[in-house]
């Protein structure tokens, strides 16, 4: 008797429970959305965010505010954001950096990439290339290499920070054609912009929405692209992958994250609505104008590629000892 009172009470609680979740879903969302950006206002993954929120401001019935907050590769806005009430009213939209590099990179977070976020799905990639000055006598990545072994150690390759993807691209192009590039460090891509261009650098691992300018005019040349699929930005240019380098794959992608214990119907809304905005033929055009590809996707498949990243950017760099800045 006593046994059948308990389940009983489990079942009453457990649906109420449920009921409260789908009220709270189709109440949702009940005031302004915070969507937390980990750079500063202007950079492409803020530009991203603002016409997302523009967006979804229309499908969702609430004003979207991005709040940036820089800093510790992602870190401080990671943790400010599973942090945060799980209701759905505050989320991140995150690049690679801050949840699938910086777990085996910094050994002091304060957030866990899975157990503290629940995905809604991923957003965009911005697609890393390997792009050289336009008087540098080569034309492909083999081309590259060949020259580093002929010259090895003394062509300089910049990275936009260490640790960045763009820093873990080197490292895998390095490994795959059994070479030896000098790395030059920078705080952000602007300045090795202006030094490839001058001549100060020889190369640069950059993304797309970074060099796009420079590339269309003739500037710079684009030899290879960090993706396992030639970019739909710039489909004359061939994958590390097409040119004899497997694993060179170091894509820089921005996803969207809610706090853990998010109501999956709260997940489910925002996923649609995101996904929603990024096949709205309008803010598309924006999108790859600028650089950045829309790649809409499920919570589960986010969530998945979100493991794989994490297990292969901590393998490469435990087995590199890369240290971050």
């Amino acid at each position: 008797m006593l046994l059948r009172h308990c389940l009983a009470l489990s079942i009453a609680a457990a649906l109420f429970a449920s009921t409260l979740r789908g009220a709270a879903a189709q109440d949702y969302p009940s005031r302004p959305i915070r969507l937390v950006v980990a750079f500063t206002a202007g950079g492409t993954t803020d530009f991203v965010a603002r016409l997302l929120a523009e967006r979804l401001r229309t499908s969702l019935g609430q004003s979207v505010v991005v709040e940036n907050k820089p800093g510790a590769n992602g870190a401080i806005a990671a943790e400010y954001v599973a942090k945060s009430e799980a209701d759905g009213h505050t989320l991140f939209l995150t690049t690679v950096g801050a949840v699938a590099i910086n777990p085996a990179l910094r050994s002091n977070l304060a957030y866990d990439p899975i157990r503290d976020f629940a995905p809604v799905g991923l957003a965009v990639f911005n697609t890393t290339m390997l792009v050289v000055n336009a008087s540098m006598p080569v034309n492909s990545a083999r081309e590259l290499a060949a020259l580093a072994r002929e010259r090895p150690g003394a062509i300089t390759i910049g990275i936009t920070g260490l640790g960045a993807i763009s820093h873990l691209g080197l490292e895998l192009f390095q490994a795959a054609a059994g070479v030896k590039f000098q790395a030059v460090p920078y705080r952000g891509a602007s300045q090795a912009v202006t030094d490839l261009l001058g001549g100060q650098l020889d190369g640069l691992f950059g993304d797309v929405p970074t060099v796009i300018t420079q590339v269309k005019a003739g500037k710079l040349k684009a030899l290879a692209a960090t993706a396992k699929e030639r970019s739909e930005i710039f489909p004359e240019v061939p994958t590390f992958v097409e040119q004899g380098f497997p694993d060179t794959i170091a894509n820089q992608w921005a996803g969207t994250l809610a706090p853990a214990r998010t109501a999956p119907a709260v997940i489910a809304k925002l996923n649609a609505a995101f996904n929603g905005a990024l096949t709205d033929a309008e803010l598309r055009g924006k999108l790859l104008r600028a650089g950045v590809t829309p790649s809409p996707t499920s919570p589960e498949e986010f969530a998945r590629y979100l493991a794989e990243e994490i297990a292969r950017w901590g393998r490469l760099i435990r087995e590199k000892g890369i240290k971050g800045d």
